[in-house]
């Protein structure tokens, strides 16, 4: 099994790759809500040292959400990829794919339940009722289903493409000690 935490300079010079193309990613044109950003906080509270894991998805979304456009609830929504960080942080010790996969579901379901929350809560969509949390919750599950798909699309990606370079790199250790 590989321990998927960074461990030396090249890694952290990986991941921050990674991210940037993600961030690349999250302004190219992509289905609603098909995003990396999840993915990309997950693989910072696991890969990189802590001051910048916690960072970086903070920068990736004031200067995505710049380029795209403010909403109302950044102030909302930029922390809460600080907690989907912290998620990626409590697995950065355990090997294999199902850490990897529940963080990846804890994720989405944080990032849903409290963009959902925000919504009801401060926007003026929807009655302030319990019949009103139940509509938002319910007009938000066809977003939730890309969302939770691209979750697990990038966090697939994003990990599979670290975990091969770490074996390339070992491997190409190995030739040039002559093993």
């Amino acid at each position: 099994m590989l321990l998927f935490k960074s461990q030396n300079r090249f890694e952290q010079v990986l991941a921050l790759s990674l991210i940037l193309t993600g961030v690349i990613l999250r302004l190219a044109p992509h289905p609603d809500n098909f995003a990396p950003t999840t993915a990309l906080a997950i693989f910072s509270g696991v890969v990189l040292p802590p001051a910048l894991a916690f960072t970086v998805p903070l920068l990736i979304m004031m200067v995505s959400d710049l380029w795209i456009g403010m909403h109302p609830l950044f102030w909302l929504i930029w922390p809460t990829f600080a907690l989907v960080t912290w998620v990626g942080y409590q697995i950065r010790a355990k090997e294999g794919v199902l850490p990897l996969l529940s963080a990846s579901i804890a994720g989405s379901v944080v990032f849903f339940v409290i963009s959902n929350l925000g919504v009801f809560l401060f926007e003026n969509m929807y009655a302030k009722s319990w019949r009103g949390l139940v509509e938002c919750f319910t007009m938000a599950i066809p977003f939730f289903r890309n969302a939770f798909l691209g979750d697990l699309f990038y966090t697939t990606v994003f990990f599979s493409l670290f975990s091969f370079a770490k074996v390339l790199r070992t491997s190409f250790q190995g030739e040039r000690l002559g093993n």
